[in-house]
């Protein structure tokens, strides 16, 4: 199955329902996890990683691409090392 090319707009679109999102739901208890948002289907995964939320939705027989963050913080992942 091939899937559109994943765009700016899409971007937005998924920020924009996580934004929408945390103003209408209580997150706290959800703090660390991984959500992936689905800007077709304005649908939200919860899980402990990308990886988890993939598996769950291949279950689902769901591929489409999805923007993940990661809840209570202000980027998914950071990229370095110590010195």
């Amino acid at each position: 199955m091939k899937h559109a090319n994943w765009t700016e707009d899409d971007s937005r679109k998924a920020k924009r329902i996580w934004t929408e999102y945390q103003k209408q739901h209580d997150i706290t208890n959800r703090i660390g996890q991984t959500a992936g948002i689905d800007p077709k289907t304005e649908r939200i995964w919860f899980g402990d990683s990308a990886l988890e939320i993939v598996q769950q939705r291949h279950i689902e027989g769901l591929t489409s691409p999805l923007f993940f963050e990661r809840v209570g913080y202000t980027s998914y992942l950071r990229k370095g090392g110590r010195q």
